[in-house]
């Protein structure tokens, strides 16, 4: 049995949080409540230091126990949600039992960057947003009796960081700005300190290792793996084992990390696994155990980088997967396991290798454009996508929608993909490549596109997983188009013209208008097939307007007529059936693959489907930069692009709009200004990941016009829609006792037996509230 080795986890966790409180007497301005949870791992110096030179007593709840997590089970709202966020109820609901009032959590959106050629530094979606789920969940909070502050705040620079939190303390203890400055300048010097301290003591037991002969583990994960209940004992298990362990921030990287690497580098925390793989790649003192949380859906990007950046060094990879349940008994195994491969290649001279980790991505070229190159490009909405596709091709791209949504598509998603990535991940590479594979295609002459909005959850990585798998199949001459505005990738043959997108615009509002009118009146239809023989007709009228071939209509005209048509179109008025929104993560929400074709279950099941439109995605997209440059350091140019886009949007929608606001059948959606407006009292416009503040939005849209009945649907351990879908359903039903929301995840191996239940539920609810609602019988009922 060897001495316990040093363990950096220990000094981090005490470097961090060693910092006594003010006396009740010595703080003039009170006492704020701090939940030792998520971003306090990474800001913690920070924060105390800022609250004791504005003369506030904080109180920092312990660390985490089994106990505290016990004390917050009753608030959590969805289970698949990761430990550490689960933690985070006990944490606010111990400072609550303490007789705390005041509790200070902030949204942190961006961390500082300290990878100068990573692309962001955002954090994850949970980290940034859970206060807000906390927010709506915990009863002491939601009642009003605790007031729990959770500015959303970027630590991307000093001022940015003293910018918002003038504005913060002006508006809620009516503190000067001189004094708040002051105040953020010492915090944000004490950070500094704190961290380099990390990275001397990391040194300096780097040193003494070097010099003794020994080995040592980088036990890499996120700031609050060193939550002792998080990582259930991990460290100090393996310092018994007479390894020194050392954490991803603690390594005296001396060198520019290189990029670009293969997936998009966002986030800060991912930036430090990737550089301290890269330095564990050049020692073969050091080897890497990275830590991943259950549920974390961010590191089945993380988990593929580290490895392939170790791996390609000829050095050994080991994952530990964490969650609540903490049987060390496999982990020991692992550990053991490990050390026996340490010992082996120390024995046969086995040494690492170190290989550049820069990654040359395949550009679509000019020349394959003019080669007429076939361009794969995977099925998301068949309603719109339907009508772009050719809109494409007149623009001189060989586009091809693939059509294969079927199970197969996905059975081979899960052969290229990680499966812990997200559902819709899974179904964008599975289409893909089932279609590369199929023969079909001369793979020389192909290329694939795929959208990127280079947004903080995991969609942004597609383009990266599509190029793991394209690469594991022997392909990688095969370039991805990345389909984006903000010009995070380009390539030369491939370009958005004006002209081009503003055809991609009215070819999304036309599809918008077809799947609002068709929904609305399908279920009704006198004549079976009517409806859809109506909606072919018109998708061909559109088509023909956008790529020159119908000379007979115009934009402007089409709108009118074709919702004139839908709204003369022959139905049962009679009969009435519950009218159900479907809201959640994009893919999942339009895709009737993903979805398991919900439209068409809940039409068989005898209710009327109501789908928000696309475009408000696009609109919810470019709303957010006014946000960001108000309170996030953003520039202010993007508060006159957000201005110029939805400004853009809203007069190309313009004859749409006011054909459905002169039907009797149709509604006309919010505007996007209203939408947000109507959220915040449960959401911040600072949720802007993934569907962001805007599926809350739809949600609450759907209820106040007419639309109680909501599925809300999401890939299994989506993160965003922990806060922004589930999280806000119990907020949703306060303050409007009509809703009746069913939370239904999807996944490649979740029971439609188990979806199917839920559903029929929510509509057996809905059914009973519209007989009573109801002169007329009810169908189904």
């Amino acid at each position: 049995k060897k001495e316990k080795a040093p363990n950096l986890v220990l000094y981090k966790r005490q470097r961090l949080f060693d910092y006594p409180p003010l006396s009740e007497e010595e703080a003039k301005r009170g006492t704020i409540g701090i939940p030792r949870v998520l971003n306090m791992y990474e800001n913690y110096p920070f924060w105390a230091t800022f609250f004791r030179e504005l003369g506030f007593r904080v109180v920092l709840s312990p660390f985490s126990t089994r106990k505290i997590y016990e004390l917050g089970m009753e608030s959590i709202p969805s289970e698949s949600e990761c430990y550490p966020a689960k933690l985070s109820h006990g944490h606010v609901q111990w400072l609550i039992d303490q007789g705390i009032k005041t509790i200070f959590h902030p949204c942190v959106f961006y961390e500082h960057q300290e990878t100068k050629q990573a692309q962001n530094h955002y954090n994850c979606p949970v980290v940034v947003s859970y206060a807000e789920n906390l927010k709506n969940n915990v009863e002491a909070i939601s009642d009003g009796d605790v007031h729990y502050i959770r500015p959303f705040i970027a630590f991307t620079s000093e001022k940015t960081a003293a910018d918002r939190l003038v504005k913060t303390a002006a508006e809620e203890w009516g503190i000067p700005a001189k004094e708040v400055r002051s105040a953020v300048h010492k915090a944000w010097e004490e950070q500094l300190n704190a961290k380099a301290d990390i990275r001397v003591e990391g040194l300096k037991r780097l040193t003494e290792m070097e010099a003794a002969g020994g080995r040592g583990i980088v036990l890499a994960g996120r700031p609050y793996h060193i939550d002792p209940e998080i990582n259930h004992g991990i460290p100090e298990l393996i310092s018994s084992y007479g390894l020194t362990v050392f954490t991803e921030d603690s390594l005296p990287i001396d060198f520019e990390p290189e990029r670009p690497i293969r997936v998009v580098d966002q986030w800060v925390y991912h930036s430090r696994l990737y550089s301290a793989a890269q330095f564990v790649a050049k020692r073969n003192d050091l080897e890497l155990i990275q830590l991943n949380s259950f549920g974390c859906g961010l590191d089945a990007v993380t988990t593929d980088q580290v490895s392939e950046i170790l791996e390609k060094s000829n050095k050994l990879y080991t994952l530990l997967k964490i969650d609540e349940v903490n049987n060390l008994g496999a982990v020991r195994i692992r550990i053991r396991s490990l050390l026996a491969a340490m010992d082996m290649r120390r024995e046969k001279h086995i040494e690492a290798v170190p290989a550049p980790i820069t990654y040359a991505r395949k550009e679509f070229t000019r020349e394959m454009k003019k080669a007429g190159y076939t361009i794969l490009a995977p099925q998301m909405s068949p309603i719109h996508f339907d009508i772009m596709e050719p809109v494409f091709r007149k623009h001189g791209y060989n586009i091809v929608l693939l059509d294969n949504d079927n199970r197969q598509a996905i059975d081979m998603g899960l052969k290229f993909v990680n499966n812990d990535a997200c559902f819709p991940s899974i179904t964008v590479v599975g289409q893909i490549m089932q279609a590369i594979l199929s023969g079909k295609y001369d793979t020389d002459r192909l290329a694939v596109m795929m959208t990127q909005t280079g947004g903080c959850c995991r969609a942004s990585n597609y383009v990266a997983f599509i190029r793991r798998a394209l690469e594991k199949a022997g392909l990688s001459q095969i370039p991805v188009i990345s389909l984006n505005a903000n010009g995070m990738e380009k390539n030369e043959g491939f370009h958005l013209s004006a002209s081009l997108i503003r055809d991609l615009v009215k070819g999304c509002v036309y599809g918008d208008l077809l799947m609002r009118c068709l929904y609305r009146v399908r279920p009704y239809e006198l004549t079976p097939g009517s409806a859809n023989a109506l909606h072919a007709k018109w998708r061909d009228i559109c088509i023909g307007e956008l790529t020159g071939s119908e000379s007979t209509w115009n934009y402007k005209s089409i709108c009118t007529r074709l919702v004139a048509d839908f709204d003369s179109f022959p139905i049962d008025e009679t009969l009435k059936k519950p009218r159900v929104g479907i809201v959640g993560e994009i893919l999942v929400k339009y895709m009737p693959l993903a979805n398991n074709h919900l439209v068409d279950l809940l039409e068989r099941e005898g209710a009327e489907a109501v789908v928000p439109d696309l475009m408000d995605f696009l609109n919810y997209s470019f709303y957010n930069g006014k946000y960001k440059s108000e309170f996030l350091g953003a520039r202010k140019t993007g508060d006159l692009i957000a201005d110029t886009a939805v400004k853009f949007i809203r007069q190309i929608r313009k004859p749409a709009l006011e054909a459905l606001a002169a039907s009797r059948r149709f509604e006309t959606p919010m505007p996007i200004e209203a939408i947000a407006e109507q959220t915040k009292p449960f959401l911040s416009i600072g949720n802007q990941y993934g569907e962001g503040w805007f599926l809350t939005g739809e949600m609450i849209e759907l209820i106040k016009t007419g639309v109680p009945n909501i599925v809300c649907i999401q890939p299994f351990a989506c993160l965003p829609n922990h806060v922004v879908g589930k999280g806000v359903i119990k907020a949703l039903k306060k303050a409007y006792p009509q809703a009746n929301i069913a939370a239904v995840d999807y996944d490649p191996g979740a029971s439609e037996v188990n979806q199917l239940n839920r559903i029929k539920l929510m509509l057996s609810t809905a059914r009973e509230n519209l007989e009573k609602e109801s002169p007329n019988p009810v169908a189904g009922y």
